[in-house]
């Protein structure tokens, strides 16, 4: 049995049918009480363009401070975010291939228990955190992005799984950046100490 329909998908192809841009105000709008899923969403798809991705990514670390707080119903983005615009052809060429690959996941697994709200909002923090950060290293952006855009869909669509392979891969970047970290560290630490002999 497959996953529940995509609302999500419906939802923002009717608003990129027509050519030229849309604002992220403009998608945000027509998201109802998805606001907060749906901002999380385009956040995390712009997240995968180096060169704005840290900066993007610290409105994503507050909009997990707000889901994670519980307090609103809407997500608060600065006006400069919600003006933001996207190309409609792009994104509905990324959306096609998001949506196929859920699909097949869907396909082949069980439904398993959600996150609480408030987990969500602290894994879409960290995670967000994670990618702000400007480390020069193969995937820094890809990986955090990834997982926030699964985090999304699983918002979006009341849909366990996503969550749960995004918090795996919230996990394995974690570790990753940790792991690169330590070896930078220590080649400077042997460069330092070459340098002082």
């Amino acid at each position: 049995m497959g996953p529940p329909p995509l609302s999500l998908f419906r939802l923002l192809d009717q608003r990129l049918q027509a050519e030229g841009t849309v604002s992220v105000g403009e998608l945000l709008d027509q998201a109802g009480e998805q606001a907060f899923g749906l901002a999380l969403f385009l956040l995390a798809l712009l997240t995968f363009i180096p060169g704005v991705a840290n900066v993007l990514s610290l409105g994503t670390l507050a909009l997990g401070i707000q889901l994670g707080w519980g307090r609103r119903r809407h997500p608060w983005l600065p006006a400069t975010l919600q003006r933001h615009e996207l190309q409609r052809g792009h994104v509905k060429a990324l959306l096609a291939q998001v949506e196929a690959r859920l699909a097949w996941l869907g396909a082949r697994t069980a439904p398993r228990r959600a996150p609480g709200r408030r987990i969500l909002g602290l894994l879409v923090a960290w995670t967000a955190f994670l990618a702000a950060l400007p480390i020069p290293l193969p995937l820094a952006n890809v990986l955090p992005a990834t997982s926030l855009v699964l985090l999304a869909v699983s918002m979006l669509e009341e849909w366990p799984l996503p969550a749960w392979l995004g918090a795996a891969l919230g996990l394995i970047t974690t570790g990753y950046f940790a792991l690169s970290a330590g070896l930078i560290w220590g080649a400077l630490r042997a460069l330092l100490r070459l340098l002082a002999r």
